[in-house]
C-alpha cells in the first residue's frame, strides 16, 4: 500500500514562491511514475509535473520554466518548487504515485495513489 502526505501549501502573493513536499511510503520503482496534479473546485484535474522511472521530468506548459519537480530517494520525499506564482496557480495540489499506460504527465491523477492534497492560494 502506497501512502502519500503532502505539505507546504499556503497563501502567497503573485510572484512569490512555495515548495511543496510529499512524504511517501510503500512506493517502489515498479510504480514508475510520480508527480503532481492540481484541481480547483468545479475545475478539471490538471497535470502539473511528473517524474518517470528513469528520472526524466515533464511539465505542463502552463508551469514550465516556473516549477521544478524533484525527488529525494533517501528521504522518500517528492518536491515541487513553485516560483513566480500566478493567481491562476491557485488550487489544491496532490502528489501521486502510479503506473502509466502511455504518458506519466497525461495520466497523473487518473489512476494509482494520491494524498489528501495541500492548498495553494496566490493573490494578485
Amino acid at each position: 500500500q502506497v501512502q502519500l502526505v503532502e505539505s507546504g501549501g499556503g497563501s502567497v502573493q503573485a510572484g512569490g514562491s512555495l515548495r511543496l513536499s510529499c512524504a511517501y511510503t510503500g512506493y517502489t520503482d515498479s510504480m514508475y511514475c510520480m508527480g503532481w496534479f492540481r484541481q480547483a473546485p468545479g475545475n478539471e484535474r490538471e497535470g502539473v509535473a511528473t517524474l518517470d522511472g528513469d528520472g526524466s521530468a515533464y511539465y505542463a506548459e502552463y508551469v514550465r520554466g516556473r516549477f521544478t519537480i524533484s525527488k529525494d530517494n533517501a528521504k522518500n520525499t517528492l518536491y515541487l518548487q513553485m516560483d513566480d506564482l500566478k493567481p491562476e496557480d491557485t488550487s489544491m495540489y496532490y502528489c501521486s504515485a502510479f503506473i502509466a499506460t502511455v504518458s506519466c504527465l497525461d495520466e497523473v491523477g487518473t489512476t494509482g495513489y494520491w494524498g489528501q492534497g495541500t492548498q495553494v492560494t496566490v493573490s494578485s
